[in-house]
């Protein structure tokens, strides 16, 4: 095994099977230390983490300055470092925490880029002309009635859906669950999806995920990624169009029609209502737009 590694291994077991995190959490805090690891062993010379010190781990966060990341990337990575020195020093009895007095870096917020309604209308309302049309009228209703992320959306199973009480059940970061309501379009574009090209899509396969690729199995994140693609292309949506932006249109929509904001931040899962409040600057701007195209006054 590679210098450093072992150590690394128990604590990727440890987020896994104590913490319980996703697998995609898990994936970016593996790619933080593998690479924090590489830089220890090819820059710093460093074949155990005992070896480690305050200015090996702040030459670090510099190159990834040097090598243009974000502020927002560099205090993930350096969360990432504490949470990793502290086990250290938890199950190896190591003495000190490396990261412990280096600065985060003031994260800068980019507002999310959202959807106008019209455009909304125009990628919901594509022409269905076969049964994976009907599925991706279902999914692009769901996301956007429920503000799902795209790994919630795919991950639904079937007895997660309560259309009758209009709602559906997803779990979230960290495996929270929450309910989340649906409104009447997207109840009657899954109704048609399981009446009329789910059974179709299993052939004569089971599964219990909700949403099926062509060969019976659960859809993947790709999968959807490209379904949105060729959609936003043939409705004729010029941005750059994300799975996420249908979140942030969702919570924006909202915010913009009266909707309490600790309600959005219940049906987004956020732990922090700061998180949400971000869609409230998105909304003032979009309004100060409005006015400054419609306003006799304004220009």
């Amino acid at each position: 095994m590679e210098p450093l590694q072992e150590p690394m291994e128990e604590f990727f077991h440890y987020l896994q099977i104590e913490r319980g995190l996703s697998e995609n959490t898990l994936q970016a805090y593996k790619r933080d230390l593998k690479q924090y690891a590489s830089f220890l062993i090819e820059n710093r010379n460093i074949q155990k983490w005992e070896n480690v010190d305050r200015n090996d781990t702040t030459r670090f966060i510099y190159s990834l300055n040097d090598h243009g990341k974000s502020s927002t990337t560099i205090a993930r990575v350096l969360s990432t470092l504490r949470h990793f020195h502290q086990f250290l020093i938890r199950e190896y009895q190591l003495t000190t925490d490396p990261s412990l007095h280096i600065e985060t870096p003031k994260a800068t917020r980019k507002l999310p880029k959202v959807l106008s309604s019209e455009e909304i209308d125009r990628l919901l309302s594509f022409p269905i002309t076969n049964k994976f049309d009907v599925r991706n009228k279902a999914m692009l209703e769901t996301l956007y009635a429920t503000g799902l992320r795209v790994t919630e959306l795919i991950s639904l199973k079937m007895d997660d859906l309560h259309l009758n009480m209009g709602f559906v059940r997803c779990f979230g970061k960290g495996s929270k669950e929450r309910i989340v309501p649906l409104g009447d379009m997207a109840k009657d574009a899954i109704e048609n999806y399981l009446s009329d090209s789910r059974e179709s899509l299993l052939n004569k396969k089971e599964s219990d995920y909700l949403f099926l690729n062509h060969h019976g199995r659960q859809l993947s994140r790709q999968g959807f990624w490209k379904v949105m693609k060729q959609i936003s292309k043939e409705v004729g949506i010029q941005k750059d169009l994300s799975p996420h932006m249908l979140r942030h249109s969702f919570a924006t929509h909202l915010l913009e029609n009266g909707a309490d904001l600790r309600a959005v931040q219940e049906m987004l899962g956020h732990a922090d209502i700061s998180t949400t409040q971000i869609y409230t600057h998105v909304s003032k701007l979009r309004l100060k737009d409005i006015y400054q195209n419609f306003h006799p006054r304004a220009k």
